[in-house]
């Protein structure tokens, strides 16, 4: 072969290489395992463009990059006609094949009764239906009567969020379907503070309609509030949804620094019905053991009273709680990621809010520390899907919270996301505690079986 026509072929196939390297580069990009979630577009999609907002509202609200790269157990989503279809039948003929959950009801002066841990505990193994559980409301929760009875008309599917003390952005949701809104009520709740800053920027002044943000019904809970701290008033909405929505089956309770990627009708039947769960959450990006989230939230100050974590820690060890092993599969972990739960409402998935929820308000709204201690030990059991990180980095986008001056402190910050790292505790603190146990098994050292 001549040498020019031998040097022609040689460039041929080193372009035809890098025509099909750069195809397959690209065809992997999108179907490799860093895509977690398949699914096929909401036939009419709504329009991304719900709401219209200031450029001023907002302003610092920065998104979080994701950092996984990989994905381990992508979820399929199905078609989303047949998914509206089966949830809306679902919804129009169910009825719940287990008795009502039946809630304290007695007035006292703390909005969850204020109830010791033997109190609290005692709870935990519900055999008898008729037995009255604690769960909140023994406190009036300042809401008016015309939201409470919109509430109680949102039969199907609730999504749910809040602001306290203007943290947060309300955002619109993305991918909706365009029969989502028939089936799913979108509900934000703030307070005084975050209802000043929505007029501030001219957002929520026509009082003479409904209060509504794009896709969210806005409801004030006017001072004063059940809680001192914004945190725990949250904490109400996020992990009472059933009590505020009685009549709704399914729920999703979103963050509000979180922003929905993916129609919460194709969420809830691929993560709940599909997985026959009573409850979806998101694992914990790095720790696996309470204790290690317990020191991560002294360690870094999400939590100020380190004594109380203490005490909280040592009371959970001396009433049965164990670091995780592999006896808890098909859990693989003891700490979730409570920015976004999906549940499908019924008496397990009922009593497991109730139970967390009193465990919080004796604590601290750090749901994290209760979540594997109630999970563990009450009965009926519950099922929970506990996905995967990347799965939850694709249903959602993250933001961080409105920024604030120097010297103050978050409850809830999200600014070392990404760093979390446990230090081991001191041996010499260890000796003679109610976590000793734990701790050793925890890190190995136990010759326990």
């Amino acid at each position: 072969m001549p040498p020019p026509l031998l040097f022609q072929s040689k460039l041929l196939c080193f372009s035809l290489l890098y025509l099909f390297t750069t195809f397959f580069l690209a065809l992997y990009a999108s179907i490799s395992p860093i895509r977690c979630i398949f699914s096929s577009l909401p036939l009419d999609p709504i329009p991304n463009t719900l709401f219209s907002y200031p450029t001023t509202y907002g302003e610092h609200k920065y998104a979080i990059p994701t950092v996984h790269s990989s994905c381990t157990s992508p979820i399929y989503f199905s078609d989303y006609g047949p998914v509206l279809e089966e949830i809306q039948n679902f919804c129009r003929n169910s009825s719940f094949s287990s008795p009502y959950l039946r809630y304290l009801s007695e007035k006292r002066e703390s909005f969850a009764g204020n109830f010791s841990a033997y109190k609290r505990k005692s709870y935990f193994n519900h055999s008898d239906d008729q037995v009255e559980v604690p769960c909140g409301f023994m406190k009036e929760f300042p809401i008016t009567n015309s939201d409470r009875l919109a509430m109680e008309d949102c039969r199907e599917v609730v999504v749910v969020s809040a602001i306290f003390g203007d943290h947060d952005k309300i955002r619109q949701p993305k991918g909706l379907g365009a029969k989502t809104l028939d089936a799913v009520c979108f509900f934000m709740f703030i307070d005084d503070s975050t209802l000043g800053s929505l007029n501030s920027h001219n957002i929520l002044l026509n009082k003479d309609k409904e209060d509504r943000i794009g896709v969210w019904k806005i409801v004030r809970v006017s001072s004063p509030l059940p809680y001192n701290n914004s945190a725990m008033n949250g904490v109400i909405s996020k992990h009472l949804i059933h009590r505020l929505f009685p009549n709704s089956k399914f729920s999703i309770w979103l963050d509000a620094k979180l922003q929905l990627t993916v129609d919460p009708l194709l969420m809830i039947h691929s993560l709940i019905i599909s997985a026959n769960a009573d409850m979806a959450i998101s694992k914990h990006p790095y720790n696996i053991h309470t204790m290690e989230e317990a020191i991560a939230t002294a360690r870094w100050k999400k939590w100020d009273d380190i004594e109380s974590l203490k005490m909280q820690m040592e009371i959970y060890c001396e009433n049965g709680l164990q670091p995780w092993t592999s006896k808890k599969l098909p859990y693989t972990t003891d700490v979730p990621d409570t920015a976004l739960i999906i549940r499908r409402h019924g008496t397990g998935s009922n009593l497991f809010s109730c139970l967390l929820f009193n465990e919080l308000d004796a604590f601290n709204p750090r749901d994290q520390l209760a979540f594997a201690y109630v999970r563990d030990l009450m009965t009926p059991k519950i099922k929970i899907n506990m996905f995967e990180v990347q799965v939850f980095e694709h249903i959602a986008v993250e933001y961080r919270h409105n920024l604030k001056s120097s010297g103050q402190t978050s409850s809830s910050s999200d600014s070392t996301k990404g760093l979390l790292k446990t230090k081991r505790a001191n041996p010499e603190t260890v000796n003679g505690s109610r976590c000793e146990g734990y701790l050793l098994k925890m890190w190995g050292e136990s010759h326990e079986s």
